[in-house]
């Protein structure tokens, strides 16, 4: 962490000194060789900037020469004619690309806005247009030259020096040329492209293309909005590097963005995980997933040429952007734990797929797919929608406000900077300010909105926590009660009873087992009644099963103790409620060692180490009228009868193998005490409640 902080500082650091570093043409030291020296010389005329060039680059603020439509090619060469120096521009329009006083780009907050022809004469055109100027250079002989491209320019750009194409930003080799987000450029200007005239004077020509889809996406758009620079190579390209660490500083936040909402992503999609139930944490995971996408998608639009400017706006204008918004309602709709209006999740939907048709056809993405006209209307379609999901958003927070108070006030900032962030580029137009710039790093307004959704989600998670915490403790105390209550209605571990020596050992697999059993005597003819069993499930509800069942299982044996019956009254408490089952025995032995067994799916007892052969039959609580195994066995003196549960059978070791019946009758028939046998099955593996009730006779 502290390596990164130090890079990160020391990444500041350069780019200031950089910055600090960059030659400035009007301020120059003519007695420093080190410097920039700019001499403007007057103009011969009013179509000529007359330059001296020492070390030093020079901002081609103008006269340029310009006009709107594509140039016909040279027979000849066919390379365009409008690039030549000998063609006549004079009939062109002129103008001058030196910045107004405070200008800035109102969709990035760049300081030193041109506006472009849509605000010169040329409301509502795009597609091709024309920039020349001509430059008289008194330059060293030998002296390498460059031209820096504009850091600003809509969209795409040929340049050409005296007729020669110097390079491109685009791709100019389809028929409607593909375009990227403007990053800064050098092109060297080779001797033979350089000043050809008697007097150096030399033309270098802009060949634009604006795309139809910029006209709604930027205020003023339209060809050159910061003036290229020409100067000597080895300048060019220090300023060249400093354009670089510029434009990577100002996008710091979005990398942060990009890293921040991946990380949310993983942490909502781990909570998830962890509580199946709330399907707020899918939705909270899948809204930061596409958010890093976007965010991702416009680190590589803005940093590379491997993304077109065109595939960028599908993806985050038609897709990402979209199903962002319609995904936060639901989040908060999910959140507030609405289930009313039931047609807002539809409304989401249909929301959603209008604010992706609207930008696609509205923003014109596709080249010629619908007339301007009809892409206008399909923009206010995308306006209606964003206002129809601002609706919403605050209908969904009033409705938290109403029935979670505190959760929908901390929530309503966030909700309403989200809303009004997706207004930005009608801000631009109405030359609202929604970017600001602190240390070079661009603060946006929908990047604030962003970090204030995190924000305001972390104090509602961690508000959450707290709750949870607080519930979980009071469950942990119901569960501790509950187990208090469980062993209190469990027998002593060494019960005494007349002619019987008996043992007993319980071993729940949480704090609250499902296993239960009962000893109970009758008060006149001395026969004992037991009753074990093993109910369905874990936990506080087994728990609470099996003292439903030990009380009725008392109260039954007072009226009638006959096992049979005993069962089948059982069976009845259990009818009817869902999936409330229990395996279950019981067994009567009178004062002779005579015993009457019914058992209702249990495992059989053991006596002297080898189970007793019964049929099987049908758990407690399945069907009524339900027929239990009944069988009679006489124990004599000396005779060793054992009851167990699955618990012990089921133990399981890391290999996945089971103690199984051979091991526990090995162990009975060595007459092994019960609690050995259970602290064996507990070493090997316990995954369920073990109990266990032994009998031997005395006399």
């Amino acid at each position: 962490m502290k390596s990164f902080a130090f890079l990160l500082l020391s990444f500041f650091s350069l780019a200031s000194v950089a910055q600090t570093a960059k030659p400035e043409p009007q301020q120059a030291d003519a007695t420093n060789s080190a410097f920039v020296r700019v001499q403007p010389a007057l103009l011969a005329d009013d179509d000529i900037a007359h330059i001296t060039l020492g070390q030093s680059i020079y901002p081609l603020n103008g006269p340029w020469k310009f006009t709107v439509g594509d140039s016909p090619l040279d027979p000849a060469t066919h390379q365009p004619l409008w690039a030549e120096p000998s063609f006549d521009d004079s009939h062109w329009e002129t103008v001058d690309l030196t910045p107004p006083p405070g200008s800035f780009n109102s969709l990035t907050g760049a300081p030193g806005f041109v506006p472009g022809w849509t605000a010169r004469g040329h409301p509502g055109y795009s597609g091709y247009a024309w920039y020349r100027i001509r430059v008289r250079l008194n330059a060293s002989p030998g002296e390498k030259l460059s031209l820096a491209g504009p850091n600003d320019v809509d969209d795409a750009f040929q340049v050409f020096a005296n007729g020669s194409l110097l390079g491109s930003f685009g791709d100019f080799f389809r028929t409607h040329p593909a375009i990227y987000e403007s990053q800064p450029t050098l092109f060297p200007i080779p001797p033979s492209a350089q000043g050809t005239a008697a007097d150096g004077t030399q033309v270098l020509a802009f060949r634009l293309w604006m795309d139809p889809s910029t006209l709604t996406l930027e205020d003023d758009p339209g060809g050159i909005h910061t003036a290229p620079l020409l100067g000597q190579a080895g300048t060019l390209s220090a300023n060249y590097q400093v354009r670089w660490l510029e434009r990577t500083r100002s996008y710091t936040l979005v990398f942060v963005e990009f890293l921040l909402f991946s990380l949310l992503a993983v942490l909502a999609f781990s909570l998830s995980i962890f509580d199946r139930s709330d399907k707020i944490y899918y939705w909270i995971a899948a809204v930061y997933a596409i958010s890093a996408c976007a965010e991702g998608t416009s680190l590589a639009g803005n940093f590379s040429q491997s993304i077109s400017g065109s595939t960028v706006s599908i993806l985050l204008d038609v897709i990402f952007i979209p199903s962002v918004l319609g995904g936060w309602v639901m989040v908060w709709w999910l959140w507030f734990q609405r289930r009313r209006p039931t047609w807002l999740p539809k409304a989401v939907v249909v929301l959603t797929l209008l604010y992706m048709v609207g930008n696609f056809l509205g923003e014109e993405i596709v080249f010629g797919l619908v007339p301007h006209s009809v892409a206008v209307k399909f923009h206010l379609l995308s306006v209606a929608a964003r206002l129809a999901f601002l609706a919403l958003l605050v209908l969904v927070v009033i409705l938290g406000i109403r029935y979670k108070g505190r959760e929908g006030w901390i929530a309503l900032p966030a909700v309403l900077m989200l809303s009004i962030a997706r207004f930005q580029n009608e801000l631009s137009t109405l030359h609202v300010h929604h970017n600001w710039f602190a240390f070079g790093i661009r603060l946006s307004l929908g990047t604030a909105a962003n970090l204030l959704l995190v924000l305001t989600l972390f104090v509602l998670l961690l508000r959450r926590m707290f709750v949870s915490l607080r519930v979980q403790r009071e469950r942990a105390l119901d569960i501790k009660q509950a187990a208090e209550v469980q062993q209190v209605i469990l027998p002593e571990s060494h019960f005494t009873f007349p002619g019987l020596a008996i043992e007993t050992e319980y071993r729940p697999a949480r704090e609250v087992g499902g296993d239960f059993f009962q000893l109970i005597p009758h008060p006149t003819d001395g026969s004992l009644l037991i009753v074990a069993g093993d109910v369905t499930g874990k936990g506080l509800q087994a728990g609470m099963l099996v003292a439903l069942l030990v009380g009725a299982a008392r109260s039954t044996a007072e009226i009638n103790p006959d096992p049979l019956f005993l069962l089948q009254a059982l069976n009845r408490r259990l009818l009817g409620r869902r999936s409330a089952q229990a395996t279950c025995l019981a067994l009567r032995i009178a004062a002779d060692g005579s015993a009457t067994l019914a058992n209702a799916g249990h495992l059989p007892p053991y006596v002297n180490g080898r189970p007793l052969n019964m049929e099987g039959a049908l758990p407690l609580g399945i069907i009524d009228g339900a027929e239990f195994s009944v069988m009679h066995f006489q124990l004599t003196s000396s005779d060793k009868l054992v009851v167990i549960s699955d618990g012990i059978l089921e133990a399981t070791d890391a290999h996945g193998e089971l103690f199984g019946f051979d091991r526990v009758a090995e162990l009975l028939r060595n007459s092994t005490p019960v609690k050995a046998l259970a602290d064996a099955a507990q070493l090997f593996g316990q995954n369920d409640d073990i109990s266990l009730v032994a009998l031997t006779r005395t006399t």
